[in-house]
């Protein structure tokens, strides 16, 4: 049985309200999710409605999880109000012309939170790289852990005045991206020309093959 945790429910309104932030910083002001579970009671679920209220937002409750699409109508509906409203509200975070360095810089430091970048040596070697290639100009995605706002899995809520520490730096220069890779976050493999997946198969009996 769920027990009721009010503390720890304020202690995570940090986060979402720098999750606010920064979708405000691209110009938009976000419809929030309330995602509504079994286990949930109408005291947690008001408490966050409040708080929704505080910061100007609006929310809907999602109870697709029990209700499957049904439950999820009024969410669909306030995302398509939000975007008839401001079609053309986008504003991007940099200038694809400013140095590879200052749009991580500006990533790190409003996005995340962080005071500064530090690089490795590799890392700066291969960013010098980048720029002799003339791909300087190319979009960036950072790879970091998902379990934080900073680079550390460890630093929960809304860290401040943390080092954004960027260990190597990748081209993916297909996809048309610079790839900082921060922190010890190990990243997926990537897929052969013809994965395994595509032997898998399924017959008119039901029979699987294909998967060893």
């Amino acid at each position: 049985m769920h027990k009721e945790d009010i503390v720890a429910l304020k202690n995570g309104f940090e986060n979402l309200d720098k999750h606010i932030e920064n979708m405000r910083y691209y110009g938009f002001n976000p419809v929030i999710s309330i995602n509504k579970f079994d286990t949930d009671n109408e005291a947690e679920l008001n408490l966050l409605k409040e708080h929704c209220n505080s910061q100007n937002v609006p929310f809907a409750l999602n109870e697709s999880r029990s209700r499957e699409g049904e439950g999820a109508i009024e969410l669909a509906n306030m995302i398509v109000k939000a975007v008839n409203n401001c079609p053309s509200c986008l504003k991007p975070l940099y200038d694809l012309d400013w140095t590879v360095e200052k749009k991580i810089e500006t990533i790190a430091t409003k996005m995340y939170g962080a005071d500064h970048v530090e690089y490795t040596v590799l890392a700066k070697q291969q960013l010098k790289k980048i720029e002799e290639l003339g791909l300087g100009n190319l979009a960036v995605c950072i790879a970091k852990t998902q379990k934080s706002l900073s680079d550390n899995e460890h630093k929960k809520g809304c860290p401040k005045g943390f080092t954004f520490k960027i260990r190597e730096v990748e081209l993916s220069s297909g996809a048309g991206f610079i790839v900082p890779i921060a922190g010890t976050i190990m990243r997926m493999p990537g897929l052969p020309a013809n994965p395994s997946a595509e032997k898998i198969d399924v017959d008119e009996n039901g029979k699987i093959t294909g998967l060893f």
